[in-house]
């Protein structure tokens, strides 16, 4: 569909009435059939929808998910519809409840001659009749929609298999007896199927438990100082540039700067850091971290959807909801799996009626397969572990953006680490100056007049160990990215950079020696010019207290590293080899990081890209995976596949672990899924399964897949 510039807009919505696999087919298939659909997108697990395209109308959208015999509503992101979900979820989660005990009390009495205890016919009748088309109504309409749709679902399998026993039990009743009815075994597979249901939608629940634990950070009301005076309003009236009042104890309603007041702020389950981190003015602060024993003021940065908490619970949504590669080649096996079981089903019948001679026989046993044969683990194999890996992950602080990601990380064998403030804390700091012809002081003064202009940390440190001093403004001031800097002083063209930018200005290096002997302790070197040179500063940016056990656990696990700075070949190579790191290229400019991304991808490595700066998203994007730093810049979180919340480089080798952790989970879901089916299908064609077990195995496999996909919430970092 071609859609030329206009503007592509992304719609999410709730959908209800969904039962196995084949049910998210149709309702993908009806959505990507309305006009301007560029990409619809159907959760199973989360029973969520989103749809992407242009000019699109929820209406019609809607009427769609209804016209194919479904459910929906769209989701705003409001809270207070957030919270109508959840309480019209517990009220299903009752109804359910109630069902099935109703279902249970009426099957239990038919299950008496198996203790050796006659039962009438006509008793078996009435017990079975209200189980059978009262309770078990819902699998005949999904049934019926589903064929009017020219497909199938699991419901129908349960329809056509209860509805042929009690059918064929219902003719022995009216002829007055003489054979055996099949009453308790319609009745069972309908309670088994609802008890099933039940189980796996409670531990559905629990999967996406992270994403309810995120959402009640959101405090509903906050205390903010207007026109002198202290009001409490809604959190959506809070605007940027109010103050906002925190009191000991509550949480913090917007994200925001600490202008006032001192505390230790608990951002735990933002974050996944265990302790409080203090905050003093002027330190930025998280909506819905815990404020501590301290009164703080705080000027709000952002609110709504811009707020940290606001962009992690879309990330984790996000991830949630979108399909892993694998899923398709799942969903491509339910769009044909119920036309496969029935012909199987009418087989099993067929060869048992002509060639063993008993239709008797020939029906049960195609009962027995049409009952077994369920899609539902099927459906429910990917995105329930996708949902417990990503909430395990979250709870660490680490957030996966997409389901592509969590499956591209666990096939990583090469990690490629930016060095500034990713291994760094990068808060370097002056350690040397080395004047040529001219004062320390006015060494000092002269680079740090020049770098007033800079928002670089080099510039930074230079400023700050020149604070006290008289500096001119610099005028003409340029940026050369990679290299240094040019800027006009008092006068006099200052140049300050590496040993590029130097040849590139024609000044030859002076101080060669002593800026090798500086750069091989770790240290950066800058030369200062004006216009030959006049002296050296070296910086020192410390490395992070985890840096070195971060690099250990990736060799441990088979990864191999590679750091990938502008800073010069010595400073590089200490950093590294300090830090075992296996490999280094050094003296890179920003626009060549994503060129060696793709070298290394063309020698046939899966690349892992962690940064943390602006000049760091090119090769973030570059790479098979980009994890970025939380920490670091907006743009550089945009081009990545993972965040992670806290600066911490041990938080790498923990996202590529849960990453693993979670595709272990879906190989494990996918094979009980198959196993089920692949085991139960002979078995019952056979007879050697009869209707109730079958029923039971059925139900079974669906609790099995959801409740595996579960371990994952004990997943934690090391």
């Amino acid at each position: 569909m071609d859609t030329g510039v206009a503007t592509r807009t992304r719609r999410e919505f709730a959908i209800g009435g969904m039962t196995c696999a084949t049910c998210a087919g149709r309702v993908e298939k009806a959505l990507a059939q309305v006009a301007g659909v560029v990409r619809a997108e159907v959760n199973l697990a989360t029973e969520r929808a989103v749809v992407e395209g242009v000019a699109l109308h929820p209406a019609e959208l809607i009427g769609a998910v209804e016209d194919a015999g479904y459910e929906a509503a769209l989701i705003t992101g409001d809270s207070a519809e957030d919270r109508a979900r959840e309480a019209e979820a517990a009220r299903r989660a009752r109804r359910a409840l109630i069902v099935l005990i109703v279902s249970a009390v009426l099957t239990a009495p038919l299950l008496l001659p198996m203790a050796g205890i006659a039962l009438p016919g006509w008793l078996a009748l009435m017990l079975a009749t209200p189980v059978q088309f009262g309770i078990g109504a819902r699998f005949y309409r999904a049934g019926w929609h589903a064929l009017r749709a020219g497909t199938g679902n699991m419901d129908l399998l349960v329809a056509l298999g209860t509805s042929a026993a009690y059918g064929e039990s219902l003719v022995v009743v009216a002829r007055g007896g003489g054979g055996h009815t099949y009453f308790e075994a319609a009745a069972v597979v309908i309670t088994l199927v609802l008890l099933g249901k039940w189980l796996e939608a409670r531990a559905r629940r629990a999967a996406g438990a992270a994403i309810r634990a995120l959402a009640a950070l959101r405090p509903e009301m906050a205390r903010v100082e207007r026109n002198g005076a202290e009001i409490t309003l809604p959190v959506a009236a809070v605007a940027v540039g109010d103050v906002v009042v925190v009191r000991p104890g509550e949480r913090l309603p917007t994200d925001g700067i600490v202008r006032d007041g001192a505390s230790e702020v608990d951002e735990s389950l933002l974050t996944g850091e265990s302790l409080p981190a203090a905050k003093h003015p002027g330190d930025p602060v998280i909506g819905g971290a815990i404020n501590g024993g301290g009164l703080l003021r705080i000027e709000t940065t952002a609110v709504g959807g811009q707020t940290t908490l606001a962009r992690i619970i879309a990330l984790v949504e996000g991830a949630q909801t979108r399909k892993a590669p694998v899923q398709r080649l799942v969903d491509r096996v339910a769009a044909v799996f119920v036309p496969v079981v029935l012909g199987c089903a009418l087989l099993t019948f067929l060869g048992w009626w002509l060639i063993g001679g008993s239709a008797e026989g020939g029906l049960v046993a195609a009962v027995a397969v049409l009952v077994i044969a369920c899609p539902c683990s099927l459906g429910l194999a990917t995105p329930t572990a996708l949902m417990a890996g990503t909430g395990a992950a979250a709870r660490a602080g680490i957030l996966i953006r997409d389901a592509e990601a969590l499956e591209v990380a666990h096939r990583v064998d090469t990690v490629v680490l930016d060095k500034t403030g990713t291994l760094t804390e990068g808060r370097p700091e002056v350690t040397e100056i080395v004047p040529r012809g001219v004062g320390t002081a006015e060494l000092l003064a002269l680079a740090a007049a020049a770098q007033q202009g800079s928002e670089h940390p080099i510039a930074r440190a230079v400023l700050a160990r020149a604070e006290g001093l008289a500096l001119p403004k610099p005028e003409g001031f340029h940026a050369r990215p990679g290299l240094g800097l040019t800027a006009t002083v008092g006068g006099r063209r200052v140049v300050i950079g590496n040993r590029a930018l130097l040849a590139a200005e024609g000044i030859a290096p002076a101080l060669a020696d002593e800026a090798a002997a500086l750069e091989a302790e770790g240290r950066t070197v800058m030369w200062v010019a004006a216009p030959e040179v006049v002296g050296l500063i070296a910086v020192m940016d410390q490395v992070k207290p985890g840096a070195a056990e971060a690099v250990q656990r990736l060799r441990q696990t088979g990864i191999a590293t590679v750091l990938l700075t502008g800073d010069n070949a010595r400073s590089a190579g200490a950093v590294a080899q300090t830090l075992g790191i296996d490999a280094v290229r050094a003296e890179v400019l920003p626009e060549g990081k994503a060129a060696e991304v793709a070298r290394l991808q063309q020698a046939g490595h899966r690349v892992a890209m962690v940064g943390d700066g602006v000049n760091d998203a090119p090769a973030l994007a570059q790479a098979d995976l980009g994890i970025a730093m939380g920490t670091g810049a907006d743009v550089a979180m945009a081009a990545a596949g993972i965040t992670l919340m806290r600066g911490d480089p041990s938080l790498i080798a923990e996202a590529l672990a849960v990453s693993r952790a979670t595709w272990r989970k879906i190989r494990q879901n996918l094979f009980w899924a198959f196993f089920y089916n692949v085991i139960g299908i002979p078995l019952a064609a056979l007879g050697l399964l009869n209707p109730m077990l079958a029923g039971g195995a059925m139900a079974f496999s669906s609790v099995t897949v959801v409740s595996n996909a579960l371990l994952l919430r004990r997943w934690r970092p090391r």
